[in-house]
């Protein structure tokens, strides 16, 4: 029976290498997805936090909507890490927009943002197609309450 000699066997220390380079291949994407994936869920919290909260804080406004929406983003964007330019506010009510907010008007507020993709340069335009669009919408029945 013949012995090999292990200093001499041609597969001897391969594991380690073989296992980091597999490791590497196999982790730095799945590290990229969950880093995407959180970017992508904290945005669209914030979203939805911010248009249900907006509908809510109109829906019961006396006055200076404008005042509401910019409190309620920079609000937003403090809380969640969005960048405050990248938020888009949309406030409608239903069956008219002329004396929104009033009595029985269906108030509707719609915040849209993006999320980036992390690590994609700034160049040739490749930030505006690696951006996820999020968009929340918040239904709110605007009541005759006590200062109306």
């Amino acid at each position: 029976m013949r012995r090999s000699n292990p200093s001499t066997d041609p597969d001897d220390g391969s594991a380690s290498i073989e296992f980091l380079v597999a490791g590497l291949l196999l982790l730095v994407p799945v590290v990229y997805l969950v880093v995407t994936l959180g970017l992508v869920q904290s945005h669209a919290f914030g979203a939805d936090a911010a248009a249900r909260h907006l509908a809510r804080s109109i829906a019961v406004a006396d006055g200076d909507i404008d005042g509401h929406i910019a409190r309620v983003v920079q609000t937003t964007a403090a809380d969640y890490g969005i960048d405050p330019a990248d938020i888009s506010v949309r406030v409608r009510c239903a069956p008219a927009d002329d004396g929104c907010p009033a009595p029985g008007v269906v108030l509707t507020a719609t915040v849209q943002t993006r999320v980036a993709l992390p690590l994609v340069p700034p160049v040739f335009g490749w930030e505006d197609l690696a951006a996820v669009p999020i968009e929340a919408s918040a239904v709110q029945l605007v009541s005759a309450g006590p200062g109306r």
